[in-house]
């Protein structure tokens, strides 16, 4: 790891209280579904919008980024909201470090395998950069992540390891 990562934020976070989880559950069954319903109204509405102004972003290539722009800031900051929720598996491991190893050589090889797959013309080129979010990490900390996929060949990448570590494939091409 490099030195400009502090410490502190590669261990495990700590184990939050059962009944802390519990509430944060019981939380998440009545909010979540209304976040996901608030996310597909904005997304309809962004949609109509984008159907009028399509006219407009024929003509305009920055408008149309800056459409876009905050479309996607306006959908992520909606799916922010549920950032609080647990899920059931995470309610149930909070504390297992073999779950969350599980969890993060699952994810790890998931992005290795997309990574590594052949580029088929007129296709997608397979992604060079991943990020492996803290809710997969959370149990064992960002230097079990970093130390899984160094050995399968990613470089890391600057990182806020309260984030989730950010990873990058080294044996993609150097050109663009």
């Amino acid at each position: 790891m490099d030195v400009y990562e502090i410490p502190a934020t590669w261990t495990a976070q700590p184990v939050r209280p059962r009944w802390q989880l519990a509430l944060r559950f019981a939380g998440s069954v009545v909010w979540f579904p209304v976040v996901c319903a608030l996310w597909a109204v904005v997304f309809a509405v962004f949609l109509v919008v984008g159907m009028f102004a399509e006219v407009v972003t024929a003509f305009s290539n920055t408008l149309e980024r800056g459409y876009l722009n905050a479309m996607s800031w306006t959908l992520d900051r909606v799916g922010g909201l549920a950032s609080w929720c647990v899920s059931w598996p995470e309610l149930r491991h909070e504390g297992d470090v073999a779950y969350y190893r599980a969890r993060v050589d699952k994810a790890v090889a998931k992005w290795t395998a997309r990574a590594s797959a052949p580029v088929v013309p007129k296709k997608p080129k397979p992604p060079v950069e991943c990020a492996i979010p803290l809710r997969t990490y959370r149990g064992i900390g960002g230097w079990y992540v970093a130390e899984v996929a160094l050995a399968q060949g990613w470089e890391l990448r600057p990182t806020d390891g309260y984030k989730g570590v950010r990873l990058w494939w080294s044996a993609a091409p150097k050109t663009a």
